[in-house]
């Protein structure tokens, strides 16, 4: 009886240990396995910390901006996870984020147009931050960074 015990109790190890790997390793619903990966870490200093609402929040408004503009989107940007902590950027054409390089470019722009913002001018950021030093504070655990078709690139804010 001991035997059969110890050896259940192995059999779900190894059953959890393998699930917890897949689940790791395993293709996203929304983007090609992660084919490169980085960690960026800066501190810009005391901001308030922002929960899943104000991602969600800002996700959407960048939606909507996309939406109203007169060109359709070329790229979504969404939040996911339980705690929406999980950005994700998805090209939505063969050709804007061809490459991680054009993929940066973008990221780049989008820095330049926050840089513009309120939150930026006011915390005195506006000249030193960047997409993810943005992402970070507002509590992104990592960003997604994708064509939709090849590769997959992350971010891990520390």
């Amino acid at each position: 009886m001991t035997r059969v015990l110890f050896a259940a109790i192995v059999a779900v190890s190894l059953a959890a240990a393998a699930a917890a790997a897949w689940a790791d390793t395993k293709d996203s619903y929304y983007y090609p396995p992660i084919s490169s990966e980085e960690e960026f870490s800066r501190d810009l200093g005391a901001v308030p910390p922002a929960g899943r609402v104000v991602r969600v929040g800002f996700t959407t408004q960048i939606t909507k901006a996309q939406l109203a503009a007169p060109e359709s989107p070329r790229f979504v940007i969404f939040a996911k996870g339980d705690e929406a902590q999980h950005m994700i950027v998805i090209a939505l054409d063969d050709q804007i984020f061809k490459t991680i390089y054009r993929a940066r470019a973008v990221l780049a722009q989008l820095t330049s147009n926050a840089r513009g913002t309120d939150f930026f001018i006011d915390n005195g950021i506006e000249t030193q931050a960047t997409w993810f030093d943005l992402a970070k504070l507002l509590g992104f655990e990592d960003l997604v960074i994708s064509d939709g078709a090849t590769w997959s690139h992350r971010v891990i804010f520390k």
